[in-house]
């Protein structure tokens, strides 16, 4: 760390003796900050400011105390965490301990499966961007929650409809309507088993439209590989694919192109 503070306290003296304009320090200043926890991790602190895109710890197959640790040291540097996949045990542990923490408040969304940690003083700024989120059917919806979190903790106001699919077709175009009114800038659509329904709502609006493939199905298209497919060969334009589960891949893409717009 005392390393990292001495690059930076270079940088702004480059800038005091106009060596370097505003903006080439700022772009210094972005560049790739590593914090260390141990010998386990490496933390993009500044990610955020770098890119846009929050940092979420990922906290499968990690041991309860190695994540605890993890997210304590993320606290020290940003008014926020957010872990994503936890399992029970990890869940019990991280509400115990900052639940004694009285400067944080904790989010926890079962369904998403992720979880918010903030300073009770802190409130993610709102940037203006506007994002659909459609999901197929009810099973959709966990990953579907995962990319809605994304997108608010981005600053997006979210707006969403679920259980749409096409075995009832009539069902997609009320919420479409409400939500190209609305001006979103981006529709991410979640779908599982033949995944057809983002080539669809591609095919209907004109705004981007990101699949994100659900790990359910049967037979040769299972664990979202069908739905994978499926939306890798639509012949509808302004589709755009992420990974298979990926509702975070989807929120933060969504988030940035919709908060772009709005710059």
């Amino acid at each position: 760390m005392k390393c990292k503070m001495s690059e930076i306290k270079n940088i702004l003296k480059k800038l005091l003796e106009n060596q370097i304009s505003i903006a080439e320090a700022e772009r210094l200043l972005k560049a790739n900050h590593i914090e260390e926890v141990g010998d386990l991790a490496k933390l993009d602190i500044f990610r955020k400011t770098r890119t846009g895109t929050p940092e979420v710890i990922f906290a499968q197959n990690k041991e309860s105390q190695v994540l605890i640790d993890i997210t304590e040291r993320f606290l020290q540097s940003n008014n926020y965490a957010i872990l994503s996949r936890y399992n029970e045990e990890q869940k019990a542990l991280i509400h115990k301990i900052f639940e004694e923490k009285k400067e944080y408040k904790i989010e926890i969304n079962e369904l998403g499966k992720i979880i918010v940690i903030k300073n009770k003083s802190f409130d993610f700024p709102e940037r203006g961007g506007i994002i659909g989120i459609i999901t197929a059917g009810s099973s959709d919806i966990p990953v579907a929650v995962e990319a809605t979190i994304i997108a608010e903790a981005m600053g997006c106001k979210v707006i969403t409809s679920y259980d749409v699919g096409i075995a009832g077709i009539h069902r997609i175009f009320t919420p479409l309507s409400d939500m190209i009114r609305s001006g979103v800038h981006v529709i991410i659509v979640c779908a599982g088993m033949e995944g057809t329904l983002p080539g669809l709502v591609a095919a209907l609006v004109d705004v981007p439209v990101i699949g994100v493939p659900i790990s359910s199905g049967y037979g040769m298209g299972e664990k979202g590989k069908g739905a994978l497919t499926t939306m890798l060969q639509s012949c509808s334009p302004g589709l755009l694919v992420v990974n298979i589960d990926n509702g975070f891949g989807a929120g933060a893409s969504a988030a940035i192109i919709a908060n772009k717009i709005m710059e």
